[in-house]
């Protein structure tokens, strides 16, 4: 039996650039699937491309519409191919209507001096820190193992403002299953919406955009395996029905694979 998250990316070609997927039951959110996964079988459609040059650097998508359970289409379609760069459009349809579109950026990578400016924060090692108890609200939580080290679910919907928004957590697909392209862009949106640790309350609330930057190369990936990644997020500001969070993803090495940041709205 396969892993759920390779039967929830998994598409079947239509011809060059569309393809045809389904929503998976095992990633159910409250409404419709979890935006993680639905992002993650957009850049399964680049990654399956014959046309495909180099590696994911960036991905930017809209979710323009709550994906209805079922089937659905993916258009993956490169606009522009340089001599180490590729651009991409993509487009995900249920029937005549689009619920989701996106813009994707591949690159072959080269060697090239680096550096980080932005440490991994110390926290405790991931044994240490307690797993939470019980199933999660939604299914999706359950293809998940999280530790939180900092800032966790609210235990107590009292309308608290706890002054700070940020969460520190260790994480990886449950069960563990090596990191790659496709589930890393799943893993940078589990972060349970920041107006809930700010709040306490369970207020409506829905992402909008998400981009996702990919420092780590996919030799990188396979390095870290099926080991923890320690994910932090944090909102910027709350503003009249829109809030920003920003989140990084570091391997058990210290090394920063990925960040994050979206829009998400809100209702009060």
């Amino acid at each position: 039996m396969g892993h759920a998250f390779d039967d929830a990316v998994a598409l079947t070609p239509l011809d060059e650039n569309r393809s045809q997927g389904h929503t998976s039951p095992a990633y159910a959110n409250m409404v419709g699937p979890f935006g993680g996964i639905t992002a993650a079988q957009a850049l399964s459609a680049v990654l399956r491309h014959p046309q495909l040059l180099g590696e994911p650097v960036s991905l930017t998508v809209n979710f323009c519409a709550a994906v209805a359970d079922g089937d659905f289409a993916v258009t993956a379609r490169p606009v522009r191919t340089n001599r180490s760069t590729q651009h991409w459009v993509i487009e995900m349809t249920q029937g005549d209507a689009t619920v989701l579109t996106a813009t994707a950026f591949t690159a072959l990578r080269r060697d090239t001096w680096g550096a980080g400016e932005h440490a991994m924060p110390a926290v405790a090692a991931p044994a240490e820190v307690d797993l939470p108890r019980g199933p999660g609200r939604v299914e999706w939580i359950n293809r998940y193992e999280m530790r939180f080290a900092e800032g966790g679910f609210p235990t107590a919907w009292d309308g608290a403002d706890h002054g700070v928004s940020r969460t520190r957590l260790w994480l990886r697909d449950q069960p563990p299953r090596p990191l790659d392209f496709a589930s890393l862009t799943a893993l940078s949106d589990v972060f349970f919406p920041r107006i809930w640790r700010r709040r306490a309350r369970p207020v409506p609330i829905g992402t909008v955009s998400m981009t996702v930057y990919f420092h780590a190369g996919a030799e990188q990936l396979k390095a870290t395996g099926t080991g923890y990644l320690l994910g932090q997020a944090q909102a910027q500001a709350f503003q009249k029905g829109y809030f920003d969070q920003t989140a990084q993803l570091w391997n058990e090495a210290a090394e920063l694979l990925v960040t994050t940041h979206q829009i998400v709205y809100y209702k009060e």
